[in-house]
């Protein structure tokens, strides 16, 4: 059987992200960078291919409009600010490209269901860049998480990502631009914290979502620091908590009847090829109660590919079975995608709300 060529992909736009993910393009067996484009030709040959990892062959386009136009790209990598994101990820899926979309994937949901509706229109795949989600530690920590032996039944997660941004990003990045990435903190490093929140509540949305005092904008209104409280049906909490204002961390801590997880790297690990998590299980005190029986154990996954090259591979697999095999797009990760968004338009009505308590209907 011939081997099936890779998946050709083009990347809208220039954000610095972009060089991460072509690089994990350029690692991934299935999936090649075919394009790239700017608002002009300069700009978009400013990252040269050697500096990105692009093919010597990659096409130059001028205009996000000429790359859409493409014939020879089944699908895109779009890294603009999410301002943006609505306008062109609709007229891509209009033009039958597949979708992978940096986070936060819109300002809000009724953006992202228009998103949402164009590539179910045209049967287009839609994944979003949440990297972490793609690692093999993810699936081990998820099998810990559902043993009923050795975690029981979840009662809390804490969840936080904060990194210290110096006086240049505070000013200048796109991320505390109210035209631009308007969500701030919580679009960027909330987006995490929420999804691993849904990831250890297998998806399931909380009843009720509130704001946490504090919250710290910038003089424009666009979070810099927030933290929200969350509580389901059934008595589960949780916390999230994200600034760009405190030292990098980057932790999950879920609490079950039985056992708890712990994570300090979740969102990147501290070495490329191996991710690690504890665990604990029925953890007590010896009988002096000076020191723990049933330590927690560290669990070591060595990875094959850089988590990010496991994303465009997951992609470029779906994409592939869509146009080799005739296959209806994965619905998993808009599903998912939608929650996350739900969440973090939760917290921010929340704060806009001084702090009230906003109820989900779980649409």
């Amino acid at each position: 059987m011939a081997t099936e060529s890779p998946i050709r992909i083009g990347v809208l736009g220039c954000a610095e992200i972009a060089r991460k993910i072509s690089r994990a393009i350029h690692l991934a067996p299935n999936i090649t960078v075919a394009a790239v484009a700017s608002r002009s030709v300069e700009k978009a040959k400013a990252p040269s291919p050697a500096t990105n990892g692009y093919p010597p062959t990659v096409k130059i386009h001028g205009s996000y409009e000429s790359l859409l136009d493409d014939p020879e790209v089944d699908a895109l990598y779009v890294p603009l600010p999410t301002s943006l994101h609505v306008e062109w990820a609709v007229r891509a899926a209009e033009k039958g490209k597949h979708l992978l979309l940096e986070k936060p994937v819109a300002m809000n949901v009724v953006e992202f269901d228009k998103i949402i509706a164009a590539c179910e229109a045209n049967g287009v795949q839609i994944m979003d860049g949440t990297i972490w989600m793609h690692n093999p530690r993810t699936q081990k920590m998820k099998e810990f998480l559902s043993d009923p032996e050795r975690f029981g039944q979840l009662k809390t997660v804490h969840s936080c990502f904060s990194f210290a941004a110096d006086e240049n990003f505070l000013e200048n990045d796109v991320r505390v631009k109210p035209g631009l990435d308007g969500l701030g903190a919580l679009g960027d490093a909330g987006w995490y914290t929420i999804r691993a929140t849904l990831f250890a509540n297998n998806y399931e949305l909380p009843k009720t979502v509130t704001a946490l005092p504090g919250p710290i904008l910038n003089e424009a209104g666009v979070i810099l620091s927030c933290g929200a409280f969350l509580r389901w049906e059934d008595g589960r909490t949780a916390t999230i908590s994200c600034s760009f204002l405190a030292n990098l961390t980057m932790d999950i801590t879920a609490v079950g009847t039985r056992g708890t997880l712990q994570v300090h790297d979740f969102i990147i690990p501290f070495q490329e090829t191996e991710a690690s998590f504890s665990t604990s299980t029925k953890a007590w005190f010896n009988d002096g109660v000076t020191a723990w029986v049933n330590k927690p154990s560290e669990h070591k996954i060595v990875t094959e590919l850089p988590q990010e090259a496991c994303m465009v591979r997951e992609f470029g697999r779906l994409v592939g079975e869509i146009k080799n095999r005739g296959a209806k797009p994965d619905g998993f990760w808009p599903s998912i995608s939608r929650k996350t968004q739900l969440l973090a338009d939760a917290v921010k009505e929340s704060i806009d709300k001084n702090l009230e308590p906003i109820f989900l209907s779980g649409s």
